[in-house]
C-alpha cells in the first residue's frame, strides 16, 4: 500500500489516508480539493454530508476534517472500503460511515436528505448524470444542498435536474469539476 493522500485542512490538517490501487481509482487532487473546500467554507460546518463513488476517501474524509458532523462514504470495492475503515479507524472517526454497495443500488434504497454532495464516479462510464438524477428523484437533497460533481474535462453535463443551479466551474487538467446548488422547487 503506497499511495497517499494528504488531509488539508481542519481538525486533521496533515494526517495522511492511505488507500490501495484499484481500477479507476483516482483521488482529487490537492489543489482542486482546496479549492472545493475554499468555496464550501460557510456550507461544510454541521452538515451531513455523502461520498459517493468514496474511493480513497479524500472528500469524505475533508469534509469530515473540516466540521461535517456526518459523513457517509459509499463506495462498491471492497478493497477500498477496506482502507476507508482503516482510515477512519487511525483519524478515531465517529463520523465518518463507510457503505460498501453499488451507488445506483444504494440511491434506489430508502433516503435520507443531505445538505451537502460529493459525486466523483469513474470516468468514462457516463455515471454522473444517472447519479445526478437518482440524487433529485429519489429524495436524497436538502431542500438547499450543494451538490459537488467532477468528471472528465471534455464530458458535457446536459440534463441535469432543472432546480440545479451551477454556483462554480473550473478545470485542472484532465478534470473539471462543478458545484452545484440545489432550490426546493424544480423548474
Amino acid at each position: 500500500m503506497a499511495n497517499k493522500v494528504r488531509i488539508i485542512g481542519g481538525e486533521w490538517r496533515s494526517r495522511l489516508l492511505r488507500f490501495d490501487d484499484a481500477p479507476g481509482l483516482r483521488p482529487t487532487p490537492g489543489r482542486v480539493r482546496e479549492t472545493l473546500f475554499n468555496w464550501l467554507q460557510y456550507d461544510i460546518l454541521g452538515s451531513r454530508c455523502l461520498d459517493l463513488y468514496a474511493g480513497s476517501g479524500a472528500l469524505g474524509f475533508e469534509a469530515a476534517s473540516r466540521g461535517a458532523k456526518e459523513v457517509v462514504q459509499v463506495e462498491s470495492d471492497a478493497k477500498a472500503c477496506k482502507n476507508l475503515r482503516a482510515n477512519a479507524a487511525a483519524l478515531e472517526s465517529n463520523r465518518n460511515r463507510i457503505v460498501e454497495k453499488d451507488v445506483q443500488r444504494f440511491l434506489s434504497g430508502p433516503a435520507e436528505a443531505f445538505d451537502l454532495v460529493f459525486l466523483d464516479p469513474p470516468f468514462a462510464k457516463n455515471l454522473a448524470l444517472t447519479t445526478c438524477r437518482l440524487l433529485e428523484q429519489n429524495g436524497w437533497l436538502a431542500d438547499a444542498a450543494r451538490i459537488y460533481v467532477e468528471t472528465e474535462a471534455g464530458l458535457v453535463l446536459e440534463g441535469l435536474p432543472g432546480n440545479w443551479e451551477l454556483l462554480k466551474h473550473k478545470t485542472a487538467g484532465e478534470v473539471a469539476y462543478r458545484l452545484f446548488a440545489r432550490a426546493s422547487q424544480p423548474g
